[in-house]
């Protein structure tokens, strides 16, 4: 017999008692293990959700300012040296950053005051694909019509949105227009009805749901429609970028689209950035606080466990010293038994855990955008710290084994 027969022996003997152990902490490890991997899934489709209502990056064109005043009177601030923004240069500008893979839309727009229906109005140009992604909050009441003007093979592909409150593709033409409500009411614009706006006739594909923002008073049309109405090709006013902020290196995404275009100001709209991550941060923090007490818990009941075995094999342990076992090895001979009970736990943990989180997240549909990831590096790490923690809590008990007398088992003899 020797330092690692001996505990397993005794394991083996006791094997109800240690089942028994086993699973109390293993169902602590499955709590863990469980917990951590719905929230990084959720977390993960949580942000993908939040991305979608709203950029985080804006592009604005470089201008310098002007604080103009004559004779005390103050005449406003004067805009001089305004660089025009090119849809494709900044497109093309974006996507060429290390961080690519983080950028999910890119929204170019082009503001315009135009004649709708003999109204001076203020009309937006869009990207219908890009902008949805970014505004998939958006509840357009629409009529069934087909893409209405010209040129059929310039419209866009299909894009997600809501419309009449259920998720389905919905194709916008490039003389199709959305009307903001307020807007809609003022022009007298109604859903599959055409009006004219410049001269050219464009169909009402739907009309906004009342938000209470700016975009209740807006008309909103194919980017590349009013660029053709304005004589402004590829041009845009500005361009929303909407980033993926996991770890959220929004300023570095920020430093490297200023390398790319250099003329061009680009700034992190960060009250967004960190409205979105606040939230998936508490969901984590909030599973790193609950795993924390979980794992207590599991440790104080295996050195409950553990230090009743010491008190059952005094005897044994007195004969081990009486044999010439020192203190050391007598700790030795706990700690070892402890970390058996570990290792099996966090192995078994795991793998449950691991399973409970994907049935968890199937049966509650909330894989939606995400998934769940293995990662072997996470099973080597759970076991690792398991193994840590259960050693940590059998020091007690072990220290106590080891400072039992070889007299003690002649005296309970």
């Amino acid at each position: 017999m020797n330092l690692f027969t001996i505990p397993l022996k005794n394991l083996r003997r006791k094997l109800l008692r240690t089942a028994m152990l086993t699973l109390v902490f293993s169902a602590g490890i499955i709590s863990v293990v469980g917990l951590y991997y719905v929230s990084a899934t959720v977390g993960e489709s949580l942000e993908q959700k939040l991305t979608a209502y709203g950029a985080n990056i804006l592009i604005r064109p470089h201008s310098e300012n002007l604080d103009v005043s004559y004779g005390g009177f103050s005449m406003g601030n004067m805009s001089y040296n305004v660089h025009k923004l090119d849809m494709d240069t900044v497109h093309d500008g974006v996507m060429s950053i290390g961080y690519k893979d983080r950028i999910s839309a890119i929204a170019p727009k082009l503001l315009e005051s135009s004649s709708v229906n003999g109204k001076e109005f203020a009309v937006v140009g869009i990207n219908w694909i890009e902008e949805l992604k970014i505004k998939s909050y958006w509840y357009i009441d629409t009529a069934d019509h087909e893409p209405h003007g010209q040129e059929p093979e310039s419209l866009p592909e299909t894009a997600e949105m809501v419309v009449d409150g259920l998720e389905h593709g919905s194709e916008f033409g490039k003389y199709d227009i959305i009307a903001g409500n307020t807007a809609a009411k003022l022009l007298g614009l109604e859903k599959g009805r055409e009006t004219e706006i410049e001269g050219k006739t464009f169909n009402v594909a739907g009309v906004l749901a009342p938000m209470g923002t700016d975009e209740d008073r807006l008309v909103f049309m194919d980017i590349t429609a009013l660029q053709e109405l304005k004589n402004k090709p590829g041009e845009v006013t500005f361009v929303e970028v909407s980033a993926l902020c996991s770890g959220c290196p929004i300023d570095d995404i920020v430093a490297q689209i200023k390398l790319s275009l250099p003329d061009i100001d680009v700034t992190a709209m960060q009250s967004v950035v960190k409205q979105r991550m606040f939230t998936v941060n508490f969901v984590k923090n909030l599973v790193l606080v609950i795993s924390g007490v979980i794992l207590v818990i599991a440790c104080f009941m295996l050195a409950v466990f553990m230090m009743a075995s010491v008190a059952e094999r005094k005897s044994e342990i007195g004969i081990l010293r009486s044999m010439g076992y020192s203190r050391a090895k007598i700790f030795c001979l706990f700690s070892f038994e402890s970390l058996v009970i570990g290792a099996s736990s966090g192995l078994a943990g795991f793998a449950a855990g691991y399973f409970t989180a994907v049935k968890i997240l199937e049966k509650m549909e909330l894989t939606d955008g995400a998934a769940v990831h293995f990662e072997p590096a996470h099973l080597l790490l759970s076991v690792g710290i398991v193994c840590v923690v259960s050693i940590a809590a059998s020091v007690i008990p072990a220290l106590k084994a080891a400072r039992t007398e070889p007299a003690s088992a002649i005296i309970r003899l």
